[in-house]
């Protein structure tokens, strides 16, 4: 029985990590929803299903196709600041408008299904989520000798799983802090603000493109 590459799963668990921690529309949405307790297990699972399955697709070749189309990135850089602008406003408003937000809540609850939809834009509508899982994550992984790379591929999908899991359901522990819906107004300023810049960023990298 051979053993377990510990330095290869390591690897590709510290490489999956670096780059979902960073802060993002997705991982501000999970928050806000954990917060909420609102669909958790069902968001958490989409997003570490989709992060797994786009980082084996890269490590498995997939990384050179992307990272060579420049329509398709362009086309999600457009509908993501649209998205991100959109939701940002929304976020804004919410924040504005005290009325609005209700202590245990922060809002009005969102149906399974607009929930889904919504982490699914977030997720799928970023290019970034798509250089750092196919392009980034993929290439390292590529590199790893074949018999590897299902290892590097377990250690950075097992780094999402961990990454959404703590983000979602560790957002409880923050609950009472929510309670007042002075810190639902902070939360969606802040979203607000993270949205705007991150479509920014879109906008730039769009103009770099032309």
């Amino acid at each position: 029985m051979s053993t377990i590459p510990v330095d290869i799963v390591v690897k590709g668990f510290a490489l999956s990590f670096g780059l979902i921690v960073a802060i993002g529309a997705q991982n501000a949405f999970v928050l806000r929803q954990g917060l909420r307790r609102e669909h958790v297990g069902s968001i958490v699972l989409f997003c570490a299903a989709v992060d797994a399955a786009l980082m084996t697709a890269g490590v498995l070749g997939m990384a050179e196709i992307v990272g060579r189309n420049l329509v398709v990135m362009r086309m999600l850089a457009a509908f993501g600041a649209i998205f991100l602008l959109v939701y940002g406003w929304g976020a804004f408003r919410r924040a504005v408008s005290p009325g609005q937000l209700e202590a245990s809540h922060g809002g009005q609850a969102l149906s399974h299904m607009t929930a889904l939809s919504q982490v699914a834009a977030f997720t799928l509508l970023n290019p970034h989520v798509y250089l750092d899982t196919l392009v980034l994550v993929g290439s390292v992984g590529a590199q790893q000798p074949d018999a590897l790379r299902g290892w590097f591929i377990l250690g950075a999908c097992s780094a999402s799983v961990v990454w959404f899991f703590l983000l979602g359901f560790g957002a409880v522990w923050l609950a009472p802090l929510f309670a007042r819906p002075r810190a639902w107004q902070v939360l969606d300023t802040l979203i607000g603000i993270v949205m705007w810049l991150l479509a920014a960023s879109l906008v730039s990298y769009l103009v770099t493109a032309l």
